[in-house]
């Protein structure tokens, strides 16, 4: 026997010694039995190979006492379903606690005065973490105004960093305030809600260390600012626009859904800033709205027009896409005529009835937004028609614009909207927009306060945690504005290279890589959440209303309003005897954010398995966790991320086209967001590997609701190998494993080159950090090795106690008594997933032997083969096949690796490189889903696959390196599961040394593919190149080097196509640019044209001749020669933009000049293809035809490739490329039109409460323009001459 292994190992070093076949005549033919010779013994030979290194047999030996159980869908989606409801209860019972002590504070304290040297921890204005001298925040340099009011600094305090929140510097001993940047902190009833809400951080903390998985506590108040636990420093880039009134959980806890019409005037008169604030009030308007409200946009004047046209007569959901549709289009109107209002609220109301009767749109609040600079009348017969009649279903909210205001409009725009239970704002600067936009909101909410007490529990949708939206299209700008630069400055430097061929194509291919790229890098910087919250009451029912009131249009008087009348806010309410005014206040929003990561730990993936996943719905069917859910592009937030559909996602095998989806899936759809229970088979397709692979598979799905949220959980498992799953035998136990090898921690068999599923929850300490899971996973395994160790149960949301009417305020001694146990509540400062750590160290044990080099096994085996191949010397061994790393990953997510030999001189401290450092993540990995998929296709088989080149993401071919990946399954006779994978990685160059010089031993000696007459190629089972004699064509798909070849593989179906469309894609919109072709040059125009270029000539004379002096000596000559191209290219009156010289027409040349694009949503399609294993003997043993077909094909045995044998002297066919790239679907209409035109099902929120019979005793509705003193007067006289001459 041994001499029989000894002359294979020498007929194995003979093959890779041996390159004998010179190059043959034109007239030498290689036969199809010498390439399936070749195919044969290459396949023999790695298989051999493969076994020595990987071990395979002692692993599946391994695993011999495992047992196979039985995978019940339906028992694993309701448990998964009920521990992530629990985990869900605990928030929400944190959520309550904040909610009844915040209306308990209000109703106690908001009315006390605050001290004048009050201080409190601004966000904004918090110490650097680790700075040695405590920095407090000063007030701002004297200006000598004579109003100006010093105010006490801020808190000063340390923060730390802290890894529960994201590694952010914090200070969990107290909250911190974030004040927007349009609101003032010392403004009276702000700074009044900053103080009274301070005493929340107690039971912020009570939560916090009552329920250690919380992540940020926080009220936000209706007056702007948020009060946020722990406390952190704000770190704005570039800007901090942020706003907590602008974000869906504040937006959907303050006000039950609503039906929007927004009618925007585009009369005549409506021109410059009016056109200006009218629009900055519609986006506002449209940034409080969110998944569960629905609104349109028209503009009127003779006519009634959809801002967006294929929005005509409907209402759109209001998600991000919409929305960016709905303030693109704000572009696009002009002003003209004469304002039809009695056309545009009618078209209004009968919209806004349409859906009342249907039950169509968020079927709860309705109301219409008028934007407007003045109307002739009240158009009361159109209230009495479309409102009165139904008891005032619609609300109508109106926005006065302008400065100069009559008082007769001022009268009937503030009657339309307190006639119908609205609310008026007078408008007339930029800067009060957003806060008088947001009053609607309170108005909304009113209902919602006078219940009193119903408090809604709101689950957003996904978003990403302190990003706005709004700042995605900012970054891409400011990116562009980059590159721009970059390219001006690579002419200026040289301009013969920058406009040569080469540079350009060089250029041209990044921006196309830009423009493509799949592999979405970074999306660790945004962390994916969502958040629970509930609206917080101002339990009062009467206060004193102070307005300010115009006079005769001369002057403003501070007045506060009563039940009837009102009254000199001089004379005090005991004076006149005199009510006070019904309110109904909404004090704001408490909530707390819950990270999908803690989400997807509760979804136990180790039990779902390999190809396997779960994902939560929505109630609109948008995706709240997918693992195909992509929300980042080039590390910036994708313009709809949170609104990606479950259909858009879960691509199912119907050989349909592009959103052209069956009604068996849409059925499917509805059972699924109708959170009912129940399970389907379905034929999916799926993609990997950056969508350059594709698959298609039988899933099996299982879906129930959560309960008490919009979410249901759906788990999809593959129908074969999906049906059953390893796990350790019951006697095998952790707490044995102490008695069995004498107190010996687990962790003994974990001591090097091992790693485990860097995203599954084995135990975590929510009281230490570590610097990595290993880490955290050995501190456990020490712990559960001592005497004493329990497991932790899962944590329980502590019974909420809930007082009724005023009891809540008197501070009762049941109360404290309630809250001095709920403080007594045992904290768990860990948690373990019991089944998972029994997998892991049963694992741990059976394959501690892996450990060891194969050298070392290599003496203890009884295999003669692995012992010469495990005894060769080193140097040999190093010469013939490199270094090998042999892997292997476990089901329980472990990862273990050797390399053979063993590196000299090894950096041990350095193992960021290593194997199982670059791929942890086990059975998600593509190697391993790949191998598991390839064991019903050929169980002996290895998949082998290298790195892919494309023109994105290029390949070093001389690094490159091949991996080969088994599945190793363990059966009990009828059951078997996949129990873990195992393979080795090496060099590529050995490979292909190691193939020509099998292929060059052919008939004769002659004709081999050492040849210049053949071409020969190893090609994986989705077309892309493994080996070819051309380096350069590693890791390139098969067709974009031999088209016409794939062309008739596909013909011949070895190959199937398999049609993937992106739904989650972004193309580029080339941006629009001012047109200014429709000003009319009146006499008055052109004087103003001439006073502006005046103004702006003499400013800009003054500040080139201030600034140049000033800078000077900082900025090089490119700097300013940039900033004045800058300058010029962004001017938007081209009358400003001075004549260029030649010098200038010289240097900034069109090349130079970049595309500016927008970000926008799209689909893409591609054509991917994958190996047909069903007749393919018969498919591939056909002989060579001449020209006819130049080519043979053989599987290559044991592996995942085909030997492509190819002659070269017969001319290549012309055709058509194969690309595997994405194209853009073309549409007849936009996206968003196109999902409108096509509406799917969606499932309205269960909570509606849109009245409430004492809201007609509430008489605020109006707030008119509030004039400050404004001390930089001269600045803004400028801009108003610049504006309006």
């Amino acid at each position: 026997m041994c001499k029989l292994v000894g002359t294979f190992v020498l007929l194995l070093l003979l093959s890779l010694d041996s390159r004998d076949c010179s190059a043959s005549s034109q007239d030498d033919k290689i036969t199809l039995n010498s390439v399936q010779h070749w195919a044969v013994k290459l396949g023999s030979e790695l298989s051999s190979f493969g076994e020595v290194i990987t071990r395979k047999k002692r692993v599946q030996e391994s695993f011999k006492s495992a047992q196979i159980e039985s995978r019940d869908g339906e028992k694993l989606v309701q448990s998964m379903a009920d521990d992530i409801r629990a985990m869900m209860e605990l928030k929400v019972s944190a959520v309550k606690r904040i909610v009844e002590a915040a209306e308990n504070m209000a109703f106690d304290k908001q009315s006390e005065p605050v001290p004048e040297d009050y201080q409190f921890y601004n966000s904004k204005e918090m110490d650097e973490p680790y700075d040695e001298v405590s920095i407090t925040t000063t007030a701002e340099p004297d200006f000598n105004l004579e109003n100006w009011i010093v105010r006490p600094p801020t808190k000063s305090a340390h923060l730390q960093l802290n890894a529960h929140f994201y590694n952010i510097p914090v200070n969990t001993n107290f909250s911190s305030v974030h004040v927007p940047t349009n609101v003032y902190a010392w403004a009276d009833d702000v700074i009044k809600g900053i103080h009274w809400s301070e005493g929340l951080d107690t039971h912020f903390i009570n939560n916090y260390q009552s329920d250690p998985t919380l992540s940020w506590q926080y009220f936000g108040s209706s007056t702007g600012f948020m009060r946020h636990y722990p406390a952190m420093k704000w770190r704005a880039d570039p800007v901090d626009i942020y706003d907590c009134r602008t974000r869906a959980w504040y937006m959907e806890a303050a006000a039950s859904p609503k039906d929007v019409v927004i009618l925007v005037d585009r009369s005549g008169s409506m021109t410059g800033q009016r056109r200006d604030i009218a629009k900055h009030v519609v986006t506002n308007i449209l940034d409080t709205l969110g998944n569960n409200d629905f609104v349109n946009v028209m503009t009127f004047a003779d006519t009634v027009e959809e801002i967006v046209p294929c929005f005509e007569d409907s209402l759109v959901q209001a998600t991000m896409g919409n929305l960016r549709e709905l303030k693109l289009g704000l572009d696009n109107f002009e002003t003209m005529e004469i304002a039809n209002f009695s056309a545009a609220l009618t078209r209004a109301f009968e919209l806004l009835e349409i859906y009342r009767n249907n039950s169509g749109g968020a079927n709860c609040n309705q109301a219409i937004m008028l934007v407007t600079d003045g109307v002739p009348y009240n158009y009361k017969e159109l209230f009495e028609k479309y409102n009165w009649k139904y008891d005032t279903p619609v609300r109508v909210f109106t926005y006065l614009i302008g400065r100069e205001v009559k008082v007769a409009d001022v009268r009937e725009v503030k009657w339309m909207a307190c006639a119908n239970r609205g609310f008026y704002v007078h408008l007339s600067t930029l800067a009060e927009v957003r806060e008088r936009v947001l009053e609607h909101v309170n108005v909304l909410a009113r209902p919602l306060v006078l219940q009193r007490e119903t408090h809604p529990v709101v689950w957003t949708p996904v978003y990403a945690n302190v990003t706005d939206p709004k700042v995605a299209d900012y970054l891409w700008e400011q990116r562009e504005r980059a590159e721009q630069k970059e390219r001006f400055m690579s002419q200026r430097r040289d301009k013969t290279h920058f406009n040569s061929e080469t540079e350009q194509n060089r250029r041209w291919k990044i921006t196309q890589m830009k423009q493509g790229q799949y592999s979405e890098l970074g999306n660790s910087q945004y962390q994916l959440m969502t958040s629970v919250s509930m609206p917080v009451y101002d339990l009062r029912h009467n206060e004193n209303i102070t307005e300010n009131v115009l006079i005769n249009e001369a002057y403003w008087v501070s007045v506060t309003k009563e039940h009837s009348y009102v009254h000199n806010q001089s004379q005090s309410v005991e004076e006149n005897g005199q009510k006070e005014m019904r309110i109904a206040r909404l004090l704001g929003v408490a909530g707390t954010d819950v990270a999908l990561s803690e989400i997807q730990a509760l979804m136990t993936p180790y039990k779902i398995g390999v190809n396997g996943y779960a994902f939560i719905v929505t109630n609109n069917g948008y995706i709240l966790i997918h693992p195909d859910l992509r929300p980042v592009y080039q590390q910036i937030l994708k313009p709809s991320y949170n609104s990606v559909d479950m259909i858009e996602v879960e691509l199912f095998d119907d050989d349909r086209g592009p959103r052209n989806f069956s009604k068996e899936l849409t059925a499917l759809r509805q059972e699924i967001i109708d959170q009912r229970t129940g399970n389907k088979i379905m034929n999916v397709k799926y993609h990997m590997d950056d969508m350059k692979r594709a698959s298609r598979a039988k899933k099996h799905y299982f879906w129930t609701g959560i309960s008490e949220s919009p979410f249901t959980l759906v788990v999809a498992i593959p129908e074969n190998y999906g049906r059953h799953r390893i796990t350790p035998p019951p006697n095998d136990d952790i707490h044995r494993l102490s008695l069995t090898f004498k107190n010996i921690s687990a962790q003994q068999f974990l001591l090097d080159k091992w790693s485990v599923h860097p995203d599954w929850l084995y135990c975590r300490h929510y009281e230490r950090s570590f610097s990595s899971p290993e880490e955290e996973l050995s501190y456990f395994l020490e712990r559960v090795a001592r005497p004493g160790w329990r497991w932790p149960a899962k944590p329980r949301p502590p019974e909420h106690h809930k007082n009724k009417g005023h009891e809540r305020h008197n501070g009762t001694s049941d109360g404290r008594e309630r809250t001095k146990a709920s403080n007594s509540t045992p904290r768990n400062e860990y948690y373990c997933d019991h089944g998972l750590m029994q997998a892991l160290v049963y694992d741990a044990i059976n394959t501690a032997w892996f450990n060891k080099s194969i050298t070392e096994s290599a003496s203890n085996e009884t295999a003669p083969l692995t012992k010469v191949i495990g005894l060769l010397p080193r140097l040999k061994f190093i010469e013939r096949f490199g270094y090998i790393v042999a892997f292997m990953a476990t089901h329980s997510g472990l990862t273990r690796w050797q390399t053979h030999p063993p590196r000299e001189h090894e950096n041990s401290s350095d193992t960021r490189f290593e194997f199982g450092k670059q791929w942890p993540r086990a059975i998600d990995e593509v190697w391993y889903r790949r191998a598991v998929e390839q064991h019903y296709v050929d169980p002996l088989s290895y998949v082998y696959s290298v790195e892919m080149n494309t023109e994105k993401v290029p390949l070093n071919v001389s690094a490159a390196v091949v991996t080969a990946a088994h599945a190793v399954f363990h059966g009990d006779g009828h059951r078997k599961a996949p129990a873990a994978v195992v393979g080795y990685q090496f060099q590529h160059d050995r490979l292909a040394e190691w193939f020509f010089n099998i292929t060059a031993t052919c008939e004769n000696n002659k004709g081999c593919c050492a040849s210049n007459a053949w071409d020969c190629f190893l090609v994986d089972s989705n077309g892309w190149i493994i080996v070819s004699e051309d380096g350069n064509h590693t890791g390139l798909f098969f067709g974009k080097i031999r088209p016409d070849i794939m062309t008739r593989l596909v013909e011949d179906e070895v190959y199937k196509t398999i049609h993937v469309v992106d739904y989650q894609a972004v193309c580029f919109r080339e941006k629009k640019t001012t047109n200014p072709a429709g000003t009319l040059l009146t006499p008055l125009e052109n004087v103003r044209l001439v006073l502006a270029w005046f103004l702006a000539t003499s400013v800009w004379l003054y500040n080139t001749i201030t600034v140049g002096l000033a800078q000077g000596s900082v900025y090089t000559f490119d700097d300013v020669a940039y900033q004045n191209y800058e300058n010029d290219e962004e001017t938007d009156d081209p009358f400003l933009t001075k004549p260029p010289t030649a010098r200038i027409e010289r240097d900034f040349e069109k090349l130079v000049l970049i595309n500016r694009t927008r970000p926008t949503p799209c689909d893409r399609e591609m054509y991917l293809y994958q190996l047909d294993y069903s007749n393919l003997n018969e498919k591939l043993n056909k002989p060579l035809k001449e020209c006819d077909r130049p080519f043979y094909v053989q599987l290559v045995n044991f592996t995942n490739m085909l030997l492509v044998v190819v002659d070269a002297n017969c001319p290549k066919e012309e055709g058509s490329v194969f690309s595997v790239e994405p194209t853009e679907v073309l549409y007849n209409e936009t996206l968003p039109c196109l999902k409108h035109i096509h509406p799917l099902y969606r499932k309205q929120p269960v909570s509606c409460i849109r009245s409430h019979p004492e809201e007609s005793n509430i008489d605020m509705c109006g707030r008119a323009s509030i004039p400050g003193r404004n001390m930089f007067w001269i600045p803004l006289a400028v801009v108003f001459i610049y504006t309006y001459l």
